[in-house]
């Protein structure tokens, strides 16, 4: 059995340093916008619902291998096929992700990705937490909070 422990904390520290990708509207409470990103998913969903297929890779065939001893002597081992793995694919994830993103269009937001802010601007930042979303300069950045909640630097 192998250990997960590692596995996990690799899996958050690697969350905690890609950027922060979310819905934008200067102006708007972060609930508001969280609240719209909630309806607008579950109309997402409803106006193209998951859609799994299982599909199967084709299947390979592995070629026989020749051996020969030191005496000159040789044999075929012969060739064999392996089956393509089975995997499932969710075919309306693009439509949900188009209907997702118009809809929060429609609500006058735009998809931003904010960049995890360096060491040295988030010792400099006083700790806190962005409840509405201020106008963004080309060099924004978020700090992440153990909370879970998030705090936009406009730096």
């Amino acid at each position: 059995m192998k250990p997960i422990a590692p596995l996990i904390c690799v899996a958050l520290l690697l969350a905690t340093c890609a950027p922060m990708s979310l819905y934008y509207r200067p102006g708007v409470s972060v609930a508001r916008m969280q609240t719209d990103t909630t309806r607008c998913e579950v109309r997402a969903l409803k106006q193209a619902p998951v859609a799994t297929q299982i599909r199967q890779y084709p299947p390979t065939f592995v070629p026989g291998v020749r051996h020969c001893n030191a005496k000159g002597e040789c044999w075929t081992r012969p060739g064999h096929w392996v089956d393509g793995a089975i995997y499932s694919v969710d075919v309306n994830s693009g439509l949900r992700a188009r209907v997702m993103q118009l809809c929060m269009s429609e609500k006058g937001y735009d998809p931003v990705s904010l960049p995890i802010c360096p060491v040295e601007v988030r010792k400099a930042t006083p700790p806190g937490v962005t409840t509405v979303l201020p106008r963004l300069s080309k060099n924004a950045c978020v700090i992440r909070n153990q909370d879970g909640s998030w705090q936009i630097v406009a730096r």
